[in-house]
């Protein structure tokens, strides 16, 4: 046996002796749909992308680690312009953070991910450049290479599509563009 079907208008809720009658709520005001966010690629990522991720974080670590060794120079005495030495630290540590947020956009598929990565890598050449110029030593031509790996690894079609398939991120978090639709 079934039971028998309710009606489907809501029940009343029951009055208290000596209480007012409640109010019916006002309706609220109609939202425009906001559009949804991005759904991950159906696609699988590139391995150069995990490739050119993972090194962007090995250069973030790198930053951090010679920002720790310039606050130890600092803290035993053995800086000699204190000033510069506390630049260098705050420097390093913005890199590290640009870099890390950057291979985490890059990971997603953000456009803009690529141009904070990319900068970078110029200037570790050009940089590397000179050292290895100056003085031929094994990290020199480790820096050199890494940055060229990052650098042809952005520009590969695979990875240049895997960041640039989803429309509507082209632009940084934050940004008027980049922020419409995900309040």
């Amino acid at each position: 046996m079934s039971s028998p079907r309710r009606p489907s208008t809501p029940s009343r809720p029951r009055k208290k002796k000596g209480a007012a009658a409640p109010r019916p709520a006002a309706p609220a005001p109609a939202r425009p749909a906001a559009p949804t966010a991005p759904t991950a690629p159906t696609a699988r990522r590139p391995a150069m992308l995990a490739v050119v991720c993972l090194l962007t974080l090995l250069e973030a670590a790198a930053a951090v680690g010679l920002s720790v060794a310039w606050v130890s120079d600092l803290v035993r005495g053995v800086s000699v312009r204190p000033a510069a030495t506390v630049f260098l630290v705050v420097f390093g540590l913005t890199v590290a953070l640009v870099l890390v947020a950057s291979a985490r956009g890059l990971w997603r598929g953000r456009r803009w991910a690529r141009s904070p990565v990319m900068t970078w890598q110029i200037m570790l050449v050009v940089l590397s450049l000179g050292w290895v110029g100056a003085d031929p030593a094994p990290w020199a031509w480790g820096v050199l290479v890494v940055a060229l790996v990052v650098g042809v690894g952005l520009l590969l079609p695979s990875v240049v599509a895997a960041t640039t398939a989803r429309p509507g991120d082209d632009d940084a978090p934050g940004t008027t563009r980049g922020t419409a639709g995900r309040r």
